[in-house]
């Protein structure tokens, strides 16, 4: 009895929007869909959306991390992790100085994981390590020029040749703007809870940093 209830359930036909792409595709459904219909399917009595949208987010990450990542390796020699501080060194604009601090706020990770990731970089000549006027036997971590002309060539390859393409590719401009402001509002939202739980400041540059790095580097001066 238990064995044909089981077997009732396992075939349950797919719900909700998730088997649109199947039928899109003309195929059967992807791994990702396949989790759903079995999570769906085993526990029919939870509201797993959030549950699902979770695995969805991780997966969706960890498929995009995985292409970067050989891609940094074969073009750059570091791997994607690395060029995430790079990325994260970039965006502040010139002169391209963060403390520690900030990076492993902004990239989610450790301060020991960061003082890895500086010593990689600062042996492949792309970032360099500055005294902190602000913070007695600190530091501050800086792009070179040649950690410039690398993170440049990266930010134009993920624009230009991203593993997202070929999905994006399926949906209509207004799907892709609602799409990306889902996901946005989604990381904002948790973001926000996370720095409130921690108590700690906001992402962005404090008004310390940007005072030791006006004090260290004349803006636009790269090395």
């Amino acid at each position: 009895m238990e064995d044909h209830e089981h077997s009732d359930r396992a075939s349950l036909p797919p719900r909700g929007p998730r088997d649109e792409a199947s039928r899109s595709r003309g195929t059967g459904p992807s791994l990702s869909e396949l989790i759903t219909i079995q999570w769906q399917s085993e526990r029919d009595d939870l509201d797993l959306e959030n549950f699902l949208l979770a695995i969805y987010f991780m997966r969706l990450g960890t498929l995009a991390d995985r292409a970067y990542d050989r891609h940094c390796q074969k073009a750059y020699g570091i791997n994607g992790g690395d060029m995430r501080l790079l990325l994260a060194l970039r965006r502040s604009g010139p002169p391209y100085v963060k403390r520690p601090t900030d990076l492993y706020r902004a990239l989610l990770v450790t301060s020991g994981a960061i003082t890895k990731k500086v010593d990689r970089l600062l042996e492949a000549g792309y970032v360099e390590r500055m005294p902190d006027p602000s913070h007695s036997g600190g530091f501050l971590v800086h792009l070179t020029k040649k950690g410039l002309q690398v993170v440049e060539q990266a930010v134009e390859h993920l624009a230009n040749h991203s593993v997202l393409a070929p999905a994006m590719s399926t949906f209509t401009a207004e799907e892709r703007k609602r799409g990306t402001a889902f996901a946005l509002r989604v990381l904002s939202a948790l973001e926000s809870a996370e720095l409130h739980l921690e108590d700690e400041t906001p992402l962005s540059a404090s008004s310390e940093e940007t005072a030791a790095c006006g004090s260290a580097l004349r803006p636009g001066t790269v090395r």
